[in-house]
């Protein structure tokens, strides 16, 4: 997809800065498979541990905006924010443990489902739906129950894997949309920092409630975890981002749809999980019409009144 007319070309650093950030998202599934601890400890340390490294950033940078949150008027972006990070709890809470019971591949690409329900959110929220978008929520849609019932003739833990995936998608796509509410006003940097934290907060009560342990993990472990961090966590979003000042918001989030083929490739490689052919099957039609969705709704989006559906719905990966 051609750059905008107010945005220069890509140049090697930029491409480069893609490239990095689709390795690094795609190496969060296989990571997590990898990793001997439990997926909401995972979790709860994946967002903690970055929490502290965005610190001392964003409070040395941004107390003003951080005391703007907590009176008058900005305690509704305040909220959004919180709002947001109660939404990415539970995102990982579902997504995390459907990558230790579901297949790295399948995983992965239930998860990429969230640009579907994103429109579906737009459409609860009044906005108009183009056809193009709902063919490919139907495609897509396809694709997941094939994915799917491939995993039926393999074991129930992979069926109850492949619903965390779907569920993991969902509250990707309601964080999203508290996101964008609060992002109208608030710097990248508080706006993580807090959701984050949030995040954080909620997996560490869950966590104690349930008796999750959260260590004594093995060193392998605890270097995944990390892993995660600086990949995934900070490192693939950072990248995504920096790319968007060359790139436009729709084509990223259709370039961190490679995360799906990546993770596989990686749980091949590394885990020797191979996908299944059918389960391949699913996946290509899934991200096709993911890619419709993305690709066909920001077509028509930018033809139409603002009360169609949102061009760019910012993508999380896992």
């Amino acid at each position: 997809m051609p750059p905008s007319s107010d945005r220069p070309s890509p140049d090697p650093l930029t491409t480069g800065a893609v490239g990095l950030a689709v390795v690094a998202v795609s190496s969060s599934a296989p990571l997590i498979a990898y990793a001997a601890a439990p997926a909401l400890a995972i979790a709860f340390w994946r967002n903690l541990l970055a929490v502290a490294v965005l610190s001392p950033f964003s409070l040395a940078r941004r107390r003003a905006e951080f005391r703007r949150l907590t009176v008058g008027a900005g305690r509704r972006e305040g909220l959004f924010c919180v709002l947001s990070g109660v939404a990415l709890a539970a995102h990982f809470a579902t997504w995390v443990p459907s990558a230790q019971l579901t297949s790295v591949a399948a995983a992965t690409a239930l998860g990429a489902t969230q640009p579907i329900w994103q429109g579906l959110i737009a459409r609860a929220q009044g906005r108009r739906l183009p056809l193009v978008v709902w063919i490919g929520v139907g495609v897509a849609a396809g694709g997941a129950v094939i994915a799917t019932g491939v995993d039926v003739g393999v074991s129930g833990r992979a069926v109850v894997g492949d619903l965390l995936a779907v569920t993991g998608g969902i509250f990707a796509a309601v964080y999203t949309a508290f996101g964008e509410r609060a992002r109208a006003s608030i710097s990248t940097t508080t706006y993580t920092t807090i959701c984050y934290g949030i995040c954080a907060l909620i997996l560490l009560v869950v966590c104690l409630l349930g008796g999750v342990r959260l260590v004594g993990f093995d060193p392998r472990t605890w270097l995944a975890i990390l892993a995660l961090v600086a990949g995934a966590q900070l490192l693939g979003h950072s990248m995504f981002n920096y790319a968007l000042h060359k790139i436009s918001a729709t084509t990223v989030s259709v370039l961190i749809l490679l995360e799906v083929p990546g993770a596989a490739l990686l749980g091949w490689a590394w885990l020797g999980q191979s996908p299944r052919p059918y389960a391949l099957l699913g996946m290509a039609l899934l991200l096709t019409g993911v890619a419709v969705v993305v690709l066909g709704g920001a077509r028509v989006g930018r033809r139409a009144s603002p009360t169609a559906l949102p061009a760019d719905p910012a993508p999380l990966d896992g």
